[in-house]
C-alpha cells in the first residue's frame, strides 16, 4: 500500500474516530506512518485529504451505513440507517460539519453536491432494488430525492435528540400517514411502476 492509500485510509478512521474538526495533520500522519508533509504532496491539503476520504466511505457504504443484510424492504434499510447514526456518531456529524464548510467554498461545494447527485441514485437503488445505471432519471429526481431528505432529516434528528427520534416502525407510519393525505391525482406511480416504464 502507499502513501497515498496509507493517508486515505487513515483519514477514514480518523474520521470515525475523532470527527472532521478534532483531526489533525499530525494525527493523520501517525496514523498513516507518514510524514506530514506527504499529506500536501498526495491531496495539497488536509482538508483535501479528509473530504475525499468521507466522500469514499459514504460511497462504499458498509462503513457508513452498516453492513447489508439478507433482510430487504423499508424497514431493513430504515433499522439499518438508524443503527447507522448511533454507530458511527463521529462520522455523521462530520458529513454535516462538510455540508457547513460547502457554503464557503465553492470547490467543497461541487463535490457536495456530486455526492448528493451520487446519494439520490443511491437512495433509489436502496428502495426500487434496481441497479444504478437501470434506474430512470424520473425514479433518481423524485424518489432517490425523497429519500434523501428523509435520511438526512432522521440523521439531524438522532444526532441531536436520540431518545424522542423516530424509530423504523414510526418512519413507516409517518410515511404511509403522508401517503394516505396525498391527493389521488398526485399520487405518481410507485417505485415499481416507474421503473417498468
Amino acid at each position: 500500500m502507499g502513501n497515498r492509500e496509507k493517508l486515505l485510509e487513515a483519514a477514514r478512521e480518523c474520521l470515525f474516530a475523532k470527527g472532521y474538526e478534532r483531526t489533525t495533520v499530525r494525527d493523520l500522519a501517525s496514523a498513516a506512518g507518514v510524514s506530514m508533509a506527504a499529506i500536501g504532496y498526495h491531496f495539497g491539503s488536509k482538508e483535501a485529504l479528509l473530504n475525499q476520504a468521507l466522500f469514499e466511505a459514504l460511497d462504499s457504504g458498509d462503513q457508513a451505513f452498516g453492513p447489508s443484510s439478507d433482510d430487504t424492504g423499508l424497514d431493513a434499510l430504515w433499522s439499518r440507517l438508524i443503527e447507522a447514526f448511533s454507530a458511527n456518531k463521529t462520522f455523521w456529524v462530520a458529513n454535516l460539519e462538510t455540508v457547513l464548510r460547502a457554503q464557503r467554498d465553492p470547490e467543497l461545494r461541487e463535490q457536495v453536491a456530486a455526492g448528493l447527485r451520487q446519494g439520490r441514485s443511491g437512495m433509489a437503488r436502496e428502495v426500487t432494488g434496481t441497479a444504478e445505471a437501470e434506474l430512470s432519471e424520473e425514479t433518481v429526481r423524485t424518489l432517490g430525492s425523497v429519500q434523501l431528505a428523509l435520511v438526512s432529516g432522521l440523521m439531524m434528528q438522532h444526532l441531536t435528540d436520540p431518545e424522542s427520534a423516530p424509530t423504523a416502525d414510526e418512519v413507516l407510519t409517518g410515511l404511509r400517514a403522508l401517503a394516505a393525505a396525498l391527493p389521488a391525482e398526485d399520487r405518481g406511480p410507485g417505485p415499481e411502476e416507474t421503473e417498468s416504464r
